[in-house]
C-alpha cells in the first residue's frame, strides 16, 4: 500500500495524506498508518494517545483547540463516518504564517487524512447529519495545558461554511488567538 502526501501550499507543514486503497467486490481496504512512510515524509512522530469523536448533527463545530508545551501535540486527523469541514491554523508568533489558516474536507469516501504538527490549533465542523473522526496525537492529553481559540476570531477570518454552528460551552467562551495563553513561537 502506499499514501500520498501534499503540503498545502499556503502552510507547507500541514499536510494532506491519502492512502491508497484496494477495491473488491466487497468493499475496499486501505492501510490508514506506516510509520516507515510517514518518516519518509517528515511525520516523525510516534503517538501516545488516540482520540475518536462522534458529532450528532450538521452544523457541530468543535475547535478551535491545542495543547500548549510542554506537552503540545501533533494531530493526525481523519473522518471515519460522514464528512467534515477541518481545520488548521497557524498560531505559532514569529511564523510567516501566523494567523493563517488551511482547510481540507474530510470523509468517509475520501479517505484523506491531514497531518497538523504542533503549533496549529484545530478544529472541524460537521457537514453532514452526524460525523465521527478519529485521530493519533503526538502527547497524551493534559488539561492543564489544553486551550481553545474563539472559532470565529476575526483577526483569523476562517471562512467556515455555516453562521451558527452548534458549540460547547467551551468553545463558545473561547477568548480571541490575541488573548489566550499561548507559548508557541516560531523557530
Amino acid at each position: 500500500m502506499a499514501f500520498e502526501f501534499k503540503p498545502f501550499d499556503k502552510i507547507a507543514e500541514v499536510i494532506l495524506i491519502e492512502p491508497t486503497a484496494s477495491f473488491d467486490e466487497r468493499g475496499w481496504f486501505a492501510e490508514t498508518y506506516r510509520k516507515s512512510e510517514f518518516m519518509r515524509h517528515g511525520v516523525t512522530f510516534d503517538f501516545p494517545q488516540d482520540n475518536q469523536s462522534f458529532s450528532t448533527s450538521r452544523g457541530v463545530l468543535r475547535g478551535l483547540h491545542f495543547q500548549k508545551d510542554p506537552a503540545s501535540q501533533g494531530k493526525l486527523v481523519r473522518c471515519v463516518a460522514g464528512e467534515v469541514f477541518d481545520v488548521a491554523v497557524d498560531i505559532r508568533r514569529s511564523s510567516p504564517t501566523y494567523r493563517s489558516w488551511v482547510s481540507a474536507v474530510l470523509s468517509s469516501r475520501s479517505r484523506q487524512m491531514v497531518w497538523i504538527p504542533s503549533g496549529f490549533a484545530h478544529g472541524f465542523l460537521t457537514l453532514t447529519d452526524s460525523a465521527e473522526v478519529a485521530y493519533k496525537v503526538t502527547s497524551e492529553f493534559d488539561s492543564s495545558l489544553d486551550r481553545v481559540v474563539r472559532w470565529d476570531d476575526p483577526s483569523i477570518a476562517i471562512k467556515w461554511p455555516i453562521d451558527n454552528p452548534i458549540l460547547s460551552p467551551k468553545d463558545a467562551n473561547a477568548p480571541l488567538l490575541d488573548d489566550v495563553d499561548n507559548n508557541f513561537i516560531y523557530k
